[in-house]
């Protein structure tokens, strides 16, 4: 008997979970689960630490990319209603770990509750976005977030409030817990003008940014005091390729993949930027990008 066997009606195995993220690259997942609701993940998760089978969270896959020998172990989308429900309380809003961030943030600024306009143009899923504290220049969701549900690494709910989830530049205090729902705390506004921001936010990132392409969004952290694009630019990497991928023209801290370019391609590439920013300015860049 595998330890699959009661998930087996939700369970696919051999799953092309690389087709799944943004960059549509990368292999198989071994078991691809997508659980009813909490206490079907915790059983999920428990099950397969217990036989010693590694779990990853699978959101919109815009932060991730799959190696092209694929992962060994158990994804878990969180794409049921029970993870997907979005309640209002006044200016507070729950949000279910698997909600969409791009159209919850829209409906909401456009609604008149402000807070999260910066997040125009940032694809993922809640549970993605406070596990990496997503955001730009104007902020970050870990501003707005008063706490969290969350399936603690022992298999039991726990609600986290915001200094246990310890909010920093694209990081948490999250470690293997995982995100069930969020309380985010927003402002009551104008509709007109929280839409204006919502709508300025986005344009500049459409203007700046491919987001047409197949990419994972920015590759790199900013270093301290700097940012990553500046220095990838200024390198001279702009438009540099390793098969099938590239940095992008428009932003250089962008890769984007052809439709023959292979994982192995982009992290090619990505070593290559690392190697030309350290040697030139001492640079140490750290990914943003979640490798599998």
């Amino acid at each position: 008997m595998s330890w699959w066997d009661e998930f087996a009606n939700r369970t696919e195995l051999d799953a092309p979970i690389g087709r799944m993220t943004w960059f549509r690259l990368g292999g198989r997942g071994r078991y691809l689960v997508r659980p009813r609701d909490a206490d079907d993940l915790a059983a999920v998760v428990c099950r397969a630490r217990e036989a010693g089978v590694p779990v990853k969270v699978l959101g919109a896959g815009a932060n991730v990319l799959v190696r092209d020998d694929g992962f060994d172990g158990v994804v878990v989308r969180l794409d049921q209603p029970a993870f997907r429900r979005i309640r209002r309380e006044g200016t507070n809003v729950r949000v279910g770990g698997g909600v969409d961030l791009m159209p919850l943030v829209k409906s909401l600024s456009y609604e008149g509750l402000a807070g999260l306009e910066c997040l125009a143009g940032i694809p993922g899923t809640i549970g993605g976005a406070v596990r990496m504290n997503a955001g730009g220049p104007a902020g970050s969701i870990g501003d707005r977030v008063r706490e969290a549900d969350v399936l603690a690494p022992a298999g039991h709910v726990e609600t986290w409030d915001r200094d246990r989830l310890g909010f920093g530049y694209r990081h948490s205090a999250l470690g293997e817990a995982i995100v069930l729902s969020a309380w985010l705390e927003l402002v009551e506004d104008d509709p007109r003008e929280s839409r204006a921001r919502f709508d300025a936010a986005l344009a500049r990132k459409v203007a700046a940014q491919p987001l047409a392409d197949r990419s994972a969004g920015c590759m790199f952290k900013n270093p301290p005091g700097d940012y990553a694009g500046r220095l990838i630019d200024q390198a001279g990497l702009k438009g540099m390729r390793r098969g099938g991928a590239a940095v992008s023209t428009r932003h250089a801290n962008f890769i984007v993949a052809d439709k023959d370019a292979t994982a192995g391609d982009v992290l090619d590439l990505m070593e290559s930027i690392r190697d030309t920013v350290r040697d030139r300015f001492g640079v140490e860049l750290e990914p943003e990008v979640d490798i599998w």
